[in-house]
């Protein structure tokens, strides 16, 4: 039986284009289902435009799309929106999975609303895949949730364990807690109290960890609030974009570096695919009792593909019944 995969086609920056082109990409790729969600006109007119084999995407029909900028209250009187719509679909057994490019904080509150969470999960929490020294680093929260409380983070290190064991194939992930200083008690209140709690139920936590060990690859699974963590992906993403902009400058400034840029292109190439987000496409809410996946709004029909790519392949590691069995209550 084929994978089905739900694709809210009204999420990106672009929609629905990128999203139709994204989905027919997926399909005939990894062979299987997507179901488009979305307004059912736009989108049949939109898939009539673009060549390709549509025979395992279809349709179904939302009237109503959400935008980046809507607030709970616009978003509540949204009742027919794609997004909820697609997530009733995996609610209802029709589809392993729901794709979205749309906004995260309203992929959270109808997450809840409409699949809800996996039982013993206090928050949902959304993670990052960084490149570090070595090989790449799960992150977790990295903005679902601004406040947070000691056995939030204790759960999210235990279900990005559980991602980074069967998506990224780490056998056994080292955990590391974000703080200011490696040494145990230090942090703020917060990162004190997870502290231990993270080492009592969490085999593989090596302790607290700054950035240089962070980005040097000595853990696999980095854990702290959404607040700081949201904070550190929107730096990274202004860092990377500085520097490779910087050396693209720099190198086309003269005859000589041009020549220099020309014999080096194969590693610059290797390390813009390291930090191109579109090689990963999306990211998964953790919690939910079914998969959710969120891919960046500026998504292009390649990001949505590599979206989909994840979510399948969460779906062939038996992702969401895995993550219900790493729960272990801290009371």
């Amino acid at each position: 039986m084929k994978i089905t995969i739900v694709l809210d086609a009204m999420g990106s920056d672009n929609r629905p284009l990128p999203e139709i082109e994204g989905a027919i990409l997926a399909s005939q790729k990894f062979d299987i289902n997507v179901i488009l969600v979305g307004d059912e006109s736009t989108l049949k007119e939109g898939l009539a435009k673009i060549e390709g084999n549509k025979s395992q995407v279809s349709i179904v029909h939302a009237s109503q799309a959400l935008d980046m900028q809507d607030h709970i209250r616009e978003a509540r009187a949204k009742k027919d929106n794609s997004m909820q719509i697609g997530m009733s679909l995996v609610k209802e057994g029709k589809a392993q999975a729901f794709v979205t490019a749309g906004n995260t904080g309203m992929a959270m509150y109808f997450g809840v609303k409409t699949i809800g969470l996996i039982p013993g999960v206090d928050r949902p929490c959304l993670v990052a895949i960084f490149p570090v020294e070595g090989g790449k680093c799960v992150i977790a929260d990295i903005g679902a949730n601004a406040e947070a409380r000691p056995e939030f983070l204790l759960q999210f290190g235990q279900m990005s364990t559980v991602y980074s064991q069967l998506v990224m194939g780490i056998p056994n992930p080292r955990v590391g807690l974000l703080s200011n200083g490696e040494e145990e008690g230090k942090g703020n209140e917060l990162t004190k109290a997870a502290g231990p709690l993270m080492r009592e139920f969490i085999p593989s936590y090596i302790g607290n960890i700054e950035g240089k060990e962070l980005f040097g690859g000595k853990v696999d699974v980095a854990i702290t609030d959404g607040f700081t963590g949201n904070i550190l992906l929107k730096s990274v993403e202004a860092v990377s974009t500085l520097i490779l902009g910087t050396l693209k400058t720099e190198l086309m400034s003269s005859l000589r570096t041009k020549i220099g840029a020309a014999l080096a292109k194969p590693a610059f190439n290797k390390v813009r695919k390291m930090l191109d987000p579109k090689e990963i496409g999306s990211v998964p809410l953790l919690g939910l009792d079914g998969l959710v996946f969120v891919g960046h709004g500026r998504s292009d029909a390649k990001a949505i593909e590599s979206a989909i790519e994840q979510a399948v392949n969460a779906v062939k590691s038996n992702l969401h019944e895995n993550l219900k069995k790493s729960i272990t209550t801290s009371e």
